[in-house]
């Protein structure tokens, strides 16, 4: 890599820092071209992305970022895993590494907050942003469809006890 490349890619990866909801890194070292080949494609379905950047790099590319904090992890082989949505990257990247011994999480940032590896799981069981929201939606809505039952409710008996006597009377 040239001087201009170099900056090129300090510029993406800052750019990558600065505005990602979660950044993830750990060591993938031992893993085939087709087990990250794997990754990426189950990171791109779950909505995130997995980059391999130079250490110094990424080091220099986190300065002045909210992730700047992450940047003793970048030793030794190391990925970074990424996405906007807070949940989805470390979703992805936990249930990969279950599966893949060699995949080895070792920390990360999500919503300006520092994790290690044991917050990063617990951040992975979480539910998504999108599930959230329909959780919301669900409860804002439960009042109203009470609201109207019980509103419903009289007319209704009054209309079986019409009913009841007409049968009666016939």
């Amino acid at each position: 890599m040239d001087r201009t490349q170099k900056a090129e890619a300090v510029q993406g990866l800052n750019g990558l820092f600065a505005e990602a909801g979660s950044v993830i890194v750990a060591h993938y070292s031992g893993m085939t071209v087709a087990e990250l080949g794997e990754l990426r494609a189950q990171m791109r379905k779950g909505g995130a992305s997995f980059k391999v950047a130079k250490n110094r790099l990424a080091k220099r590319a986190l300065e002045g970022t909210p992730a700047a904090g992450i940047a003793d992890l970048f030793t030794g082989p190391t990925g970074i895993a990424y996405s906007d949505d807070p949940v989805a990257a470390s979703r992805v990247l936990v249930a990969y590494a279950k599966g893949n011994d060699k995949l080895v999480i070792l920390g990360g940032m999500a919503v300006g907050t520092l994790l290690d590896a044991n917050g990063i799981k617990a951040l992975a069981e979480l539910p998504s942003l999108d599930q959230l929201r329909g959780k919301i939606i669900g409860l804002v809505q439960a009042p109203a469809t009470k609201i109207a039952g019980i509103l419903q409710a009289p007319a209704g008996q009054l209309a079986r006890v019409v009913s009841a006597y007409a049968n009666k009377a016939a």
